[in-house]
């Protein structure tokens, strides 16, 4: 149990940690209250009072779900912000790009553009320029390569329940899926998730988020287990859902919730050897 006082110096100390000493967090709080009413009291005592002082998952892991939330949902303002947040909270630049990238392969490409866009408008007000230098492209890879690797990524997301044959794997998911299932084999498993910038363990922690607020159950019965054999607790990803609740809604919180309750129902563990490093 807590007070309304607890909640209150709760807040107030998250304002600090992401602002990271760009403001007075208690008149931050003030402000908030002042101009917003009761949203604004509930947004400091209740979402960062309450839900964001939860232990179930670190600030750095909170700010990196909350940063899928909102690039997903197209949020503008809040993404800028979040985005400053993230960086306070020790997520890296690199990290939250990947975000976004994982963005293009589950919430689409004109998503991931915008939010792209507004993650260098984050970027350029804490840098004080007017634009990032120019990035480099991904790393070329011809089939073979891409097939190898996703063959590889998808042998610790199912834990080793995939055929170790390449092409035997692609084979599988071309035959379930038709076309759909060579783009996800080639580009989603070969190229997004093969990339390092992002450990497996955070990229299925945003990929389980970036479903959450999509309320794709069907795809949740696939990604939860395979965060679970990612390094993900059942515990963290509730606590996605949990998060999920002021992010996008009770309604996706809940859908979110009974999904993850049912994976966990069918999840079969891996054993000995049967998790590829």
């Amino acid at each position: 149990m807590s007070t309304q006082g607890e909640r209150r110096a709760n807040g107030i100390d998250l304002l600090r940690t992401l602002g990271g000493g760009r403001y007075d967090p208690a008149k931050a709080a003030e402000t908030m209250v002042r101009e917003h009413g009761a949203l604004g009291s509930f947004a400091v005592d209740h979402v960062l009072g309450n839900l964001w002082s939860r232990p179930q998952l670190s600030r750095r892991d909170r700010s990196l779900i909350v940063v899928a939330f909102l690039a997903t949902l197209g949020a503008g303002e809040e993404l800028v912000s979040h985005v400053r947040g993230a960086l306070n909270h020790g997520v890296t630049r690199d990290e939250i790009r990947e975000v976004v990238l994982q963005v293009a392969g589950y919430a689409g490409f004109p998503m991931a553009m915008q939010a792209s866009r507004l993650v260098d408008k984050a970027f350029n007000a804490v840098d004080r320029v007017e634009r990032q230098p120019d990035r480099t492209e991904a790393v070329a890879k011809d089939d073979p390569l891409r097939w190898t690797e996703a063959s590889g990524v998808l042998r610790t997301l199912f834990a080793g329940r995939m055929s170790s044959d390449p092409v035997a794997a692609r084979e599988a998911l071309v035959e379930a899926l038709g076309g759909v299932g060579e783009l996800a084999f080639d580009f989603a498993f070969g190229e997004l998730w093969a990339r390092a910038e992002l450990s497996r363990r955070d990229r299925s922690l945003v990929t389980v988020a970036i479903l959450a607020m999509l309320a794709r159950a069907d795809e949740l019965a696939v990604h939860v287990p395979g965060a679970l054999n990612h390094g993900v607790t059942t515990d963290e990803v509730e606590e996605v859902m949990v998060q999920l609740t002021v992010y996008g809604g009770f309604p996706r919180a809940v859908e979110g919730m009974r999904a993850a309750r049912a994976a966990f129902a069918k999840y079969v563990p891996p054993v000995a050897g049967d998790r590829d490093a």
